[in-house]
């Protein structure tokens, strides 16, 4: 049996590449292998860090009855979510429009021409709950398609008619942007949504709205609502006491299983830890909070720490799973504790007091009773030093056992906002390290992903590129995490860089007409539909990153170009604002800085000049998200908001400008903030 995922670049296929499935990638010779053997296709839909991938994977993957039966009677096609998100999105919206409900292992059969005419996510081995067993399934579909072809046809071409001609509820995208009705109007929706007790929206499993939550900290930026910030600041404190957050290694899991944040799906992805690494620096940013400051680097700290690639790229996940020290593969067991355990480690006493601050019990809030730790008590109540001493040795022990597994294949989109969140959150706290990483990862996303001609290359795996193409979503997020980038350096090489990527955006993902956007370019491979979606998932659409990538581009540039394209694409923010403002979060958060401008500054002087460098921190400091900031040199080319821009007195000068017009120039740091704090609210 040819072993056609052995040169994969995805980790998800490579654990698959030994099964006694004859698993094909998704390519044209698996559905020419259909065709030819005239059989349907399983397609198996997974990622790495899935627990329930694994679980079907060793339950009938690995099952030599399964699989040989599998083999005779299909072409079983495997397909990594996160390299084919197109892929992904159009068969997950058939499972979702026949079942009703979707997820991962998401299981579809189709027909040699790629149509779907049966569904579903996870199958047991064996008749469960109602459920039938995976092999009944097989067996079953192998009937329909060997006895009642016709039906099964009929089936999977009215599907794909259906689809197909479904008109997505977005409208004209290219009417009117989103305006300060728009934005409060979306604000009593996510009101009305909110959980006042738990923090958060919506019951279990509950997931960090970390895009909301940056529409909240813009919204208050500009209004000065203090509802806005306070649902922003309850729900990161909850959060970060929670389970959900890793208190001895910093960093986030995927989401809750409960409504309180307390045991989550361990999972950490590099999304969600970018994503929420900035959400808590802009938090603090907004209130000084010393619990965002903190959780804003440890987040940070995990990222280097445990997803750095020796390129200097980023991996997308670790696994939920891993071994517990008997040979068992489950979920959770690096990071769960027992009273005894930390006995073990910590003595009696410091083990009493460790359990009290990290709320572990002798009944467990996990299985077996076992605990996630958590910080059920306010701070300040224990010993802050024996406390961190504890912490320590917790950590230390923790690293000698089993590690869960890491994907290690680099996401262009997930790091272009690493990029952006470890180059802010260096530049607010003081941490070189940490803007040197954003700049190791931007360096490897031009070098490795992106070519001039070709565009962005979605995936690459040991500093050797995937084959995939690039989609929406990489071209927004790379191109917001250079042009922060660039704002934080004070190297103008990295707009270029991101202007590259938006005349891609604007030329082979935009429709014309209307403005909207597609997730897929116009030359990319056809699948019975081109996915369009502006709605948030685990992490900002490709169309609203986009539109916040461009309208940043034409604040730095001037370009009424990006701006106009930028503005029809948030047309569809309006329609959503009051009907999903939970779903559109990103969105709101771009058109929230599109209200104001965005505010520009641009900070004229030598960038190794102390008086420019504390200008500069300044303007990082004080300007809401989704401000521009520019530094160079007087007469310098690097930056077209610095043009025309001189020094004051032949002392560095910071402009704060909007749509290029600007006050009075200062020389004052302090006269600096009070200027950008008062066109705060």
């Amino acid at each position: 049996m040819a072993n056609r995922l052995a040169q994969a670049t995805s980790p998800y296929l490579l654990q698959h590449a030994d099964n006694p499935v004859d698993w094909w990638e998704w390519q044209p010779a698996a559905f020419e292998e259909a065709r030819r053997r005239d059989v349907p296709l399983l397609l198996s839909v997974g990622y790495s860090s899935c627990h329930w991938c694994h679980v079907m994977a060793h339950e009938s993957f690995e099952d030599e009855t399964v699989a040989a039966y599998l083999n005779e009677h299909f072409v079983p096609v495997k397909v990594d979510r996160e390299e084919r998100p197109d892929v992904d999105a159009v068969y997950m919206e058939a499972v979702q429009a026949a079942t009703g409900q979707g997820g991962w292992p998401m299981t579809v059969f189709l027909t040699p021409d790629a149509e779907p005419f049966y569904f579903g996510t996870y199958f047991p081995p064996e008749p469960r709950h109602g459920q039938p067993g995976f092999l009944q399934v097989l067996q079953g579909v192998h009937a329909a398609w060997a006895e009642r072809r016709d039906e099964v046809t009929e089936v999977a071409g009215k599907i794909v008619q259906d689809l197909s001609g479904r008109v997505m509820p977005f409208g004209d995208a290219g009417e009117t942007a989103p305006g300060e009705e728009d934005m409060a109007a979306a604000l009593l929706g996510l009101t009305r949504e909110y959980d006042a007790v738990r923090g958060g929206f919506g019951g279990a499993p509950k997931f960090p709205p970390s895009m909301v939550l940056e529409f909240l900290l813009r919204h208050h930026a500009r209004t000065g609502s203090e509802g806005a910030l306070q649902m922003a600041a309850d729900t990161c404190e909850r959060m970060a006491r929670g389970g959900i957050y890793d208190q001895l290694g910093g960093g986030f899991a995927r989401y809750s299983v409960d409504r309180d944040w307390i045991v989550p799906h361990f999972e950490k992805m590099l999304y969600d830890n970018a994503l929420l690494c900035r959400v808590y620096a802009h938090l603090w940013r907004a209130t000084g909070s010393d619990l965002a400051r903190r959780v804003a680097l440890e987040t940070a700290d995990f990222m280097v720490r445990e997803l750095r690639t020796a390129e200097g790229g980023f991996a997308s996940a670790l696994d939920a799973d891993s071994d517990d020290g008997a040979g068992r593969h489950v979920e959770g067991a690096y990071y769960v504790w027992t009273p005894e355990q930390l006995t073990e480690v910590l003595g009696e006493e410091d083990g009493e007091l460790a359990a009290r601050v990290f709320g572990v019990t002798e009944e467990g809030t996990f299985e077996e009773g076992a605990s996630v730790l958590r910080l059920p008590q306010q701070e300040g109540v224990f010993d802050a030093d024996r406390v961190a001493s504890i912490r320590r040795r917790l950590t230390e022990a923790r690293t000698r056992r089993p590690a869960p597994g890491r994907d290690d294949k680099v996401v262009a989109a997930w790091n272009g906002l690493a990029v952006a969140a470890l180059a802010e959150t260096g530049a607010y706290f003081a941490r070189p390290d940490l803007v040197e990483a954003a700049v190791a990862a931007a360096d490897l996303l031009v070098r490795v992903h992106m070519d001039e001609h070709a565009g962005l290359t979605r995936t690459s795996r040991d500093g050797r590129a995937g084959a995939n193409a690039g989609v929406l979503e990489d071209y927004g997020d790379v191109a917001e995490g250079l042009i922060t980038l660039a704002g934080v350096t004070g190297e103008g090489v990295w707009l270029d860089f991101a202007g590259l990527l938006l005349g891609h955006v604007r030329e082979r993902f935009t429709d014309e007409e209307t403005g909207t956007l597609y997730d897929t370019a116009a030359d990319a491979e056809r699948l019975f539909r081109r996915p369009q979606d502006p709605t948030d998932n685990a992490a900002p659409s490709g169309w609203t990153a986009a539109a916040g990538a461009m309208l940043s581009y034409a604040a730095h540039t001037g370009s009424d170009a990006h701006r106009t394209a930028a503005e029809r694409a948030l047309g569809v923010v309006r329609l959503l604002s009051r009907r999903v403002p939970r779903f559109i979060g990103w969105g709101l958060a771009v058109a929230e800085a599109g209200i104001d401008g965005p505010r520009e500054v641009a900070l004229v002087g030598p960038r190794d000049d102390e008086a420019t460098r504390t200008l500069h921190r300044t303007a990082l400091l004080g300007t809401a998200p989704g401000a521009v900031v520019a530094v160079g040199a007087e007469g310098g080319d690097e930056f077209p908001l610095l043009a025309g821009r001189p020094l004051v007195g032949g002392a560095p000068a910071a402009y704060v400008c909007r749509h290029f017009t600007c006050d009075a120039p200062t020389t004052d740091p302090s006269h600096l903030a009070q200027v950008l704090n008062a066109q705060m609210a």
